[in-house]
């Protein structure tokens, strides 16, 4: 089939245009989803069904359309909940907004868009015209559109090195992706479970374990031990950042932020005063900067930033308070199959000393990937092809302004844009609901103001 355009991925990026280009486009044009997830819009985030696993972004800022900010809070009206602005809810409940006001829009045939779901996995893409794109599918077949919106996300971090050399056996053992929750009805009640890294997805598992049944002891694992900050149960105001007007060196900006907190103003008001500053800002860095951000100040940035809803918090406080949670610093060394269970050989951060601990289960929560290529074939074609460039500091890759594509010969591709993760070289920021949403949004609108001023709609029709 031949489309107007054609939208990669199954996740809340893919959701967020689609929700888009079904309000900006007309009835006579055509979106093609392409994706063999079949939570469609609900992805990894908002799939779980644990009543514990909460967003950190209050309800009030969780719409999916930028220009009706209380559309979350009136869809929890719409199924008779009482949930205030300031609420963290369970993610569940996000999940099934998206699916709501995805059907809403899709039963709208005579005023929107026409849309077709592919399932399948975009293996190719081959420029076949000026103005027309051909993807190749998992399944054998082909589809043509005009424009392509990239919408892939990132892949889960591979398990650490020293975990591959395990013997087949212990291997079983090893949860490389926390979000197939199967694993947790394998871990008996008293095992021993050690989880490598300590950000918001250990907090998730950690809870899920105990929502399960689960009572042993738990290991964390992290290069610096750093736990995530909470939320706090009254919203605060934002504060703007009082930041060195020419000088851009990380340095600089770190002691003019800790001066602000410092002469009385709330940490949590300065991290979200700079929010609306961060791409602007993320932008001005230059390389050498942003790079001397992401090997010493990412972590710190990420529990400040990426914070715990209130009673999220408090659940993981009850469990590090009753003993059987434990925090460790430091580097994992070596892993060996123990009688019983898996043995982890780590140096301890700050030393040279070696320690020693020992589960039953060991488990991957070390983060997403940055670059976000190895993880899609449709990527790694598009790159031997020289359609893209991965960004030179390996978070995903290269887009201009308006988050179009940009090719090997360092120029735009005018009718391939990429939404979502994949873009954090360009805008850092843009992995949570209240940015992506305004990229959805604004994507879609240069794709529509495109097609209406451009050459007549693509035919619906068969190419082969």
């Amino acid at each position: 089939m031949k489309y107007d355009v054609a939208v990669v991925g199954a996740g809340f990026s893919a959701i967020a245009v689609t929700l888009q280009l079904l309000r900006k486009l007309s009835p006579h044009q055509s979106v093609a989803v392409i994706g063999d997830d079949p939570g469609f819009g609900r992805g990894t985030a908002y799939r779980s069904e644990f009543h514990i696993h909460r967003l950190n972004v209050a309800a009030a800022r969780m719409s999916i359309f930028p220009d009706r900010p209380d559309d979350f809070l009136d869809w929890q009206m719409e199924k008779g909940r009482s949930v205030k602005a300031g609420d963290y809810v369970p993610r569940s409940d996000f999940g099934l907004y998206l699916r709501d006001r995805l059907a809403e829009l899709l039963r709208q045939r005579q005023t929107c868009a026409r849309v077709d779901f592919i399932k399948a996995k975009a293996l190719g893409c081959l420029d076949i015209g000026a103005d027309t794109t051909m993807i190749r599918l998992a399944h054998g077949g082909e589809l043509v559109a005009r424009n392509l919106v990239l919408c892939l996300g990132v892949g889960s971090a591979s398990i650490p090195a020293p975990l591959r050399d395990l013997p087949e056996t212990a291997k079983s053992h090893v949860v490389e992706n926390p979000w197939r929750l199967g694993w947790l009805s394998k871990v008996g009640a008293n095992d021993r479970v050690c989880i490598l890294g300590s950000g918001l997805t250990m907090v998730d598992q950690v809870l899920a374990l105990r929502a399960s049944g689960h009572q042993g002891m738990i290991h964390v694992l992290s290069r610096r031990g750093l736990l995530p900050h909470r939320h706090d149960r009254q919203p605060v105001s934002p504060v703007t950042p009082e930041l060195p007007e020419t000088d851009r060196r990380m340095s600089k900006l770190l002691v003019a932020l800790r001066k602000q907190v410092r002469r009385g103003a709330a940490w949590r008001s300065v991290i979200d005063g700079l929010r609306p500053h961060t791409q602007t800002l993320w932008q001005e860095l230059p390389d050498a900067e942003k790079k001397r951000f992401l090997r010493h100040a990412l972590p710190w940035w990420t529990v400040h930033r990426h914070r715990l809803a209130p009673d999220v918090a408090d659940d993981l406080d009850r469990v590090l308070n009753d003993g059987r949670l434990t925090v460790h610093a430091g580097y994992l060394q070596q892993a060996e199959l123990s009688r019983p269970g898996i043995s982890l050989s780590y140096r301890a951060r700050g030393s040279r000393e070696m320690r020693r601990l020992t589960a039953d289960w060991i488990v991957n929560c070390t983060g997403m990937e940055r670059a976000g290529i190895d993880h899609s074939p449709l990527l790694q074609c598009m790159k031997d092809r020289g359609q893209l460039q991965p960004d030179p500091l390996g978070l995903g890759i290269m887009v201009d302004e308006t988050s179009r594509l940009i090719g090997r010969d360092g120029q735009p591709q005018h009718n391939i844009h990429v939404v979502g993760a994949l873009t954090a070289g360009r805008f850092w920021e843009i992995t949570a609901v209240p940015d992506i949403r305004v990229q959805a949004n604004a994507v879609a609108s240069q794709i529509a103001a495109e097609l209406a001023t451009g050459s007549t709609s693509a035919v619906r029709t068969a190419t082969s």
